[in-house]
């Protein structure tokens, strides 16, 4: 990567955007065979072989999920990293989500989010986190409300450490992951939970 050279500046964009995430998508971290980065832009993920694998599609609801990217820098050290954190709510305890968020909790993910933000094609913004070195399980918690109107269910942040800021997927024909250069032969693609 080239040391001070920018390409390009930024005007006011002219669009509205929504915030927010509609799914998210887990994958498990080492079940991803291979994927690249376009050959023009390195933040964005032209290829994936998914191996076969499931991917587990959780529904979010309204306003509740965030992805977040913090960018560490050091300028005594010359270094810099990033940190994705990925935040889900679940309403209502079940003992199956409690079976779930246990795997969850002892596996390393890959995770793209489907955002409330859309393409001048009304296509969904899909990103991915963890690519590199994944995500991990690492707060949460499980809680029953005291009052009648309060939220019972589940507050879960997946976190890691990535060289590169997270990478926007090319986008998808029709459905997401319908991609030419999305890859997984023998398994549903995605699969909701």
């Amino acid at each position: 990567m080239a040391c001070g050279l920018l390409t390009k500046g930024r005007g006011l964009d002219c669009n509205r955007i929504s915030g927010g995430v509609k799914y998210i998508y887990f994958s498990v971290y080492d079940q991803i065979d291979s994927f690249a980065y376009d050959s023009t832009n390195e933040l964005e993920i032209d290829t994936i072989d998914f191996g076969g694998n499931v991917i587990y599609k959780y529904t979010m609801p309204l306003g509740v999920a965030s992805v977040t990217d913090t960018i560490v820098g050091s300028t005594e050290n010359g270094t810099i990293y990033y940190t994705p954190t990925v935040n889900v709510i679940l309403n209502r305890l079940t003992k199956e989500d409690q079976n779930e968020i246990k795997l969850l909790a002892a596996t390393k993910v890959r995770i793209f989010a489907q955002l409330n933000e859309q393409l001048s094609n009304g296509h969904d913004v899909i990103i991915a986190l963890g690519m590199e070195n994944g995500l991990n399980l690492n707060a949460g918690t499980m809680d029953s409300g005291a009052a009648f109107g309060d939220r019972n269910g589940y507050t879960l942040t997946f976190d890691g450490m990535e060289p590169l800021p997270f990478a926007m997927l090319e986008d998808y024909t029709t459905t997401p992951f319908d991609n030419a250069g999305f890859i997984n032969e023998g398994s549903p693609f995605p699969t909701t939970s």
